[in-house]
This record gives structure tokens, sequence and C-alpha cells, in this order.
């Protein structure tokens, strides 16, 4: 008893107040108080690609002479690239989005950004700057996608990509780079994959659920394994892709085709051979359902399972399974098309 007692005086002693743990360290100045700008109720805005999404921003009061500058923070090189300025009568468009952005302007103090027809790349952080001499001011704001994380790795093998290609390769595949957010996202809603691969920042990680010996072992608890930054040049890994809603149809055409019959197939109905991208946007937002193995554009076999069942591979979660990439000689298999 006269042990406890001691411990919890000791303890007094040397453990600061709460209080004073979540106190300012002192001379750090207080982050300054929006004056004109309002603070926007929702930090992220949520949408998929192919929708109009508005990223408010809106003044509380119009100081003299000020300016409104839209900007976006770019993840690869974490640089800012102008997107819009204004001074509340005027305003010009810079960079690659310049034609697909308006401020939204439905009263005199709004400076909100309006972006039509959402693509991919749009994803990320905005910031929402008012330019007022030395009363500066902004709110950051995110504009998440709605959409499904995938790893690559092309017909010759696993390890093959260098960052610049991996990049491309998703590209090809009517997807891009994933971010963290999008990987992490994807790993608590069920992805677990061994093979590591490269995001858009230029770094590299393995998503595992279930902790196992080829993936570092039954003691590594599960979660987002990194290998951190990697030189982006030699080192060589796999990819892991996002992509979002499809502005179009994939659909199945059953017959036992080879890689060029199934090609001609798909044209010959004025469509074209489905990507892997397409095939799982469609399997996630079209809960799109089928046993057969087709095509697809990359040369590999897949099929997207929405319902398990046992005929159907007998694994007990949703996905697109994949044959991998056979001979595209074999004639065994149907193929999945893409109209837009």
């Amino acid at each position: 008893m006269h042990r406890l007692l001691l411990l919890s005086s000791l303890l007094l002693l040397v453990a600061p107040p709460v209080s004073s743990i979540f106190q300012r360290p002192t001379g750090s100045p207080a982050p300054p108080r929006l004056q004109y700008l309002l603070e926007p109720l929702h930090a992220a805005v949520h949408t998929q690609r192919g929708a109009t999404a508005t990223l408010p921003c809106v003044l509380r009061s119009l100081p003299r002479n000020y300016r409104v500058k839209w900007s976006k923070v770019e993840p690869a090189n974490y640089r800012e690239s102008i997107i819009i300025i204004t001074n509340g009568l005027y305003h010009k468009n810079y960079g690659p989005l310049s034609p697909r952005v308006r401020l939204r302007h439905s009263h005199r103090y709004d400076a909100s950004l309006t972006i039509t027809d959402v693509a991919l790349e749009d994803e990320g952080r905005y910031r929402c700057q008012l330019v007022n001499g030395l009363e500066d001011e902004s709110v950051s704001l995110t504009l998440h996608l709605e959409g499904v994380v995938f790893p690559y790795q092309p017909s010759n093998g696993r390890y093959k990509f260098n960052y610049h290609e991996a990049k491309r390769a998703c590209e090809q595949q009517d997807s891009r780079l994933a971010t963290y957010q999008q990987l992490y996202k994807a790993w608590t809603e069920g992805l677990d994959w061994c093979n590591a691969g490269w995001i858009l920042d230029g770094t590299v990680h393995y998503p595992i659920i279930n902790s196992r010996e080829p993936c570092g072992g039954r003691l590594l608890l599960p979660g987002v394994r990194t290998y951190g930054a990697r030189d982006k040049q030699k080192d060589r890994f796999d990819a892991f892709c996002f992509t979002s809603a499809l502005q179009g149809q994939v659909y199945f055409i059953r017959g036992h085709l080879n890689f060029k019959e199934a090609g001609q197939a798909c044209h010959n109905h004025g469509a074209a051979i489905a990507k892997v991208g397409q095939l799982y946007s469609a399997w996630k937002f079209s809960q799109l359902d089928r046993c057969d193995g087709g095509w697809l554009a990359d040369g590999s076999v897949r099929y997207p399972i929405t319902t398990p069942r046992e005929r159907c591979g007998g694994l007990p979660d949703p996905g697109v399974r994949s044959f991998g990439f056979p001979s595209k000689e074999l004639r065994t298999y149907g193929t999945y098309c893409f109209v837009g």
C-alpha cells in the first residue's frame, strides 16, 4: 500500500498537468483568424469522374483592391498550379484545367470554383487564397473521387515498372496511379496484395489484411506496408492504379475467340475491346457480374464477380478475377467490350 502511495506521488511530481500538454509553446503565434473568408463547412468534396463538382469559397465581406486565386497542389512534386484569378469583376483561367473551370458566382461574395466533366487527375488538394496586401488568407479543400484501386503488372511478370512506366501503364488502362489516401481506403475495404507497387507521389507500398509468410511474415500486423520513396528511374515494382465511374458501358460477347478476333468482335458492334480500368469500373459502379473469362485490351483475360459463388472460382469475396496473360492465339475466351 505504501509503495502504491509513493508511486502515485512520484507520478504527480513528474507528469505535467493535462492542460499543459496541449498548451502552445511560448512565443508560438496563434494561427491567424480568417477575416474575410468563411471557413468551409466541409473540407472535402466527394464526386465521380464525369460529374460537375463545386469547391466552396465564400467571402464574408469585400476588401478593397482584392484578388482571389485558386490553385491546386500537385502530389507528384508538391507544387501549386494556378487555376483561376479573379478581382470580382474579371477573371482569367490558367493551365490544363482552364477549359473545364469557372467561378460559380451565385452572388457577389461567392468565389467558389466549379469543375465540369471531372477527370481522374482532378482529385487532390485545392487552395482558395484571398490576396489583399498584408492581409492574405486562404482555405484548403480536397476533391475526392469515388472509385476503385487495383494492382497492375505487365504480361512479362512482376516488378517490371519504373515509376514513369507504371504511371504510363495505368493511364493506358483508363486509370491513373493511386494516391496514398486511395490505397489506404482500398485496404480498409479489403484490398490484400503481396506485391509492392508505385503510387502517385513516387513512394512504394503494399496492402496486407491477412499476414502471412511470403508477405513479410505472420508477426507483422495488417496494414499498408511501405518501402518509402524509391528511385523513379532505376527501381522496379508493380503499380497501384485508380479508376472512377465510366461514361459508357462494358458488356460481354460470348465466343471462342483469340485476341485478334476479340478485338474485331467488339469493333463489329461499334465498340472497342475494354481496358482493365474500364472492367474494374463496371464491376464497382455497374455491378457487372459474369463467370465468363474475357479478353481485355492489354492481352489479359479477366472476369468480374459481385456475387461470389462456388462455380465462379470459389473465392469468398467479390472482385475482378484474372487468368493472367494467356497465348493470344488461344481460342478459349469471349471478350469484354466498351462503348462510350
